[in-house]
């Protein structure tokens, strides 16, 4: 196959609209930023008052980044009704340059969810919403095949981080999904709500978690207000996610996975799938695999070659499933064993 790279002017939009989309975080901060230790990790909070009541609403992991906006807030809260302005027009530019748009049933969740602080709290999205996204990041033009339709929406985040940040979605995410009609789907643990499905559309919102046990149980995600599927292999996936604009209306900032990371981890679960309709997603999988290994080799190997060693320095059982997958994958093999 052969990679089609976006115009320098779409690749410039993109990377706008994704600066714009980041200044905006800290644009319409109440208080004043304050920082708190966890652990290892330093957090940002914006730090204010409502009544007598103190609120620590959560901003973002410390980065040299965050930090600089943050000595920028008073400058970016003057400029946000132009950066708003402009970040339509970058917007009519993407659209025009051929860029993936989200239909509006998954735009219309995928903002609500942001609104009321998922991505900012830790969720990040995984699946094929994410794949769509990596257009932009890699500037690559993914096209509007089989491989990158969906009407799942799958979010995923670490219990830990939950208990860590101390602070919570606003409004709370049942009523949000009441709000756009959907129903949550029944779960074998009784109050265990990991899924919610719309009753006019086929769209499935599921949320997981990495297991770290055995089984792979319903955990709580607490600072979602949700349960979700603990999976095997998923804390691979989403170690040190990146930002990037969901192409909904003006832009909607959200959380994906590396997409080194990702292709590996496609790798890994394909061999997972069995059967029937499994069958299905697993070419799905290796597809988005191939696609992106082969976009990778060419734009950053370095960051492929070291996601490919990590993961196949993990354990057997991971080996095992990615030599299962690249079995099947001839050329994408032969791309991976280059990179050694």
């Amino acid at each position: 196959m052969t990679i089609d790279y976006h115009s320098a002017i779409g690749t410039a939009a993109w990377t706008d609209l994704r600066r714009s989309l980041r200044d905006g975080e800290v644009s319409e901060l109440r208080g004043a930023p304050r920082s708190k230790v966890v652990g290892s990790k330093t957090y940002w909070y914006d730090h204010f008052r409502v009544g007598q009541k103190t609120i620590d609403r959560y901003i973002g992991e410390d980065t040299p980044e965050l930090r600089n906006r943050l000595e920028r807030q008073s400058e970016i809260a003057r400029a946000a009704k132009l950066a708003e302005r402009d970040r339509a027009r970058l917007m009519r530019v993407l659209r025009a340059e051929g860029y993936l748009f989200a239909d509006v049933g998954s735009g219309q969740v995928v903002s609500a969810m942001a609104k009321a602080g998922v991505f900012r709290l830790g969720g990040t999205i995984v699946g094929t919403q994410a794949f769509r996204c990596y257009e932009g990041e890699l500037g690559i033009r993914i096209g509007f095949d089989q491989s990158a339709t969906t009407d799942d929406i799958d979010i995923a985040s670490f219990e830990r981080l939950s208990l860590a940040l101390a602070d919570t979605v606003d409004p709370p995410l049942a009523e949000v999904f009441s709000e756009l009609q959907f129903d949550p789907v029944p779960a074998i643990d009784s109050g265990k709500t990991w899924r919610w499905r719309q009753t006019h559309r086929q769209t499935l919102v599921e949320f997981l978690t990495p297991s770290f046990e055995e089984d792979e149980a319903i955990r709580d995600l607490a600072v979602l207000g949700v349960s979700a599927q603990s999976l095997h292999f998923l804390n691979y996936l989403i170690a040190d996610p990146i930002s990037v604009p969901f192409l909904y209306r003006s832009g909607v900032l959200v959380q994906i996975p590396r997409p080194e990371r990702y292709a590996v981890h496609k790798l890994i679960v394909a061999d997972r799938r069995q059967g029937g309709a499994d069958a299905l997603k697993a070419h799905k999988d290796r597809a988005q695999a191939a696609f992106l290994i082969e976009a990778l080799t060419e734009t950053r190997p370095d960051d492929l070659a070291e996601a490919y060693q990590t993961a196949m320095e993990t354990g057997p059982e991971w080996r095992k499933r990615i030599a299962a997958s690249l079995q099947r994958m001839p050329a994408t093999s032969a791309l991976l064993d280059r990179l050694s």
